[in-house]
């Protein structure tokens, strides 16, 4: 006969949240919060709705009001970098308020806004861009040949200009370098994220008139420096500071091509002659080896000059959205 069990069965065990959850959730949430690919996905659906509407607008007031040529000043370039910028610094606040972080968070905290680490990255990026310049002319392949400016026009284009790429800079280091990199970081870690942001933003650049392929791999390195720069400092103002005084000292101050493109207003006239490799052909400096040497050396410099990781936060990539 069978003995008696002195442990009757109790209830049974109730299932796992996990088994628990519909099927929509499981979609949705992961282990650490709503996953990286639906937040993106947001983050970009809100972006392409306020391109649209500014489109459509802008569409309406040109029906509206009197027909005008496009001209290409620094002060149409300025309102347009600004507005794109103000596009994904919104379509970023929207994000923070669903997620419950902060712009901060994502690598733009105002309160460190044209401080100390922006304006040293300004100087190290006014001082890489005439390094470059400077191996060039040691090498032969360039030289000023004139003033361009004189009076009042010297402080009016380098202020123009100073704030047209002041706003290229805050446009591209958050709209590559914030709230994406941040995202994809809490999902595949921050190297990958940089080196799926760097890929994109050398892709981007390989678009513009004139750019080459080794252009476009430069532009590519250059956001892996910037995405450098955001780990060791913590923030992106260092990179905005650099950003923004490459574009400005390359641009208005030698009046050399940008990624293709020669400004109006530049101060000075100059000249290249020799091949292609060390002058950077239709691309200018940013087409060189030269440039692609510099950028390696000025990785080693701040790898050895910025030595502590800083972004992201331990307190940042917790878990802070809720679907429920």
């Amino acid at each position: 006969m069978d003995e008696p069990n002195a442990f009757p069965p109790g209830p049974p065990a109730p299932s796992s949240p996990e088994a628990r959850a519909p099927l929509y959730r499981t979609i949705l949430i992961g282990p650490e919060g709503p996953r990286v690919g639906w937040r993106l996905l947001i983050f970009f659906a809100i972006l392409f709705a306020l391109f649209a509407a500014a489109a459509e607008l802008s569409r309406i007031l040109r029906h509206h009001g009197p027909a005008r040529m496009a001209v290409l000043t620094p002060e149409t370039v300025l309102v347009s970098e600004s507005f794109m910028f103000a596009v994904v610094l919104l379509a970023g606040a929207i994000m923070s308020k669903f997620e419950h972080r902060t712009l901060g968070d994502y690598g733009l905290p105002w309160q460190h806004a044209f401080r100390g680490r922006f304006w040293q990255g300004a100087t190290v990026g006014f001082a890489g861009i005439s390094a470059l310049l400077g191996a060039m002319r040691a090498a032969g392949v360039f030289r000023v040949d004139s003033i361009a400016l004189h009076g009042g026009a010297v402080l009016k284009y380098a202020m123009l200009w100073g704030l047209v790429f002041l706003a290229v800079a805050l446009f591209e280091e958050f709209g590559f370098r914030g709230y994406v990199v941040f995202t994809l970081t809490t999902g595949i870690g921050f190297w990958p994220a940089a080196l799926a942001s760097s890929l994109v933003f050398g892709y981007v650049h390989h678009g513009n008139h004139g750019e080459t392929w080794l252009g476009a791999f430069n532009a590519g390195l250059v956001g892996l420096l910037f995405c450098l720069m955001l780990r060791r400092t913590g923030d992106l103002w260092f990179a905005i500071g650099f950003h923004a005084a490459w574009d400005w000292g390359e641009s208005y101050f030698y009046g050399v091509p940008d990624s293709g493109e020669l400004v109006t207003g530049h101060l000075m006239n100059v000249s290249f002659s020799g091949p292609q490799w060390l002058t950077g052909g239709t691309v200018g400096p940013e087409g060189s080896w030269l440039c692609t040497a510099l950028l390696v050396v000025l990785g080693v410099i701040l790898l050895g000059w910025l030595r502590e990781v800083k972004y992201p936060s331990v307190k940042a990539v917790e878990p802070a959205m809720s679907l429920s």
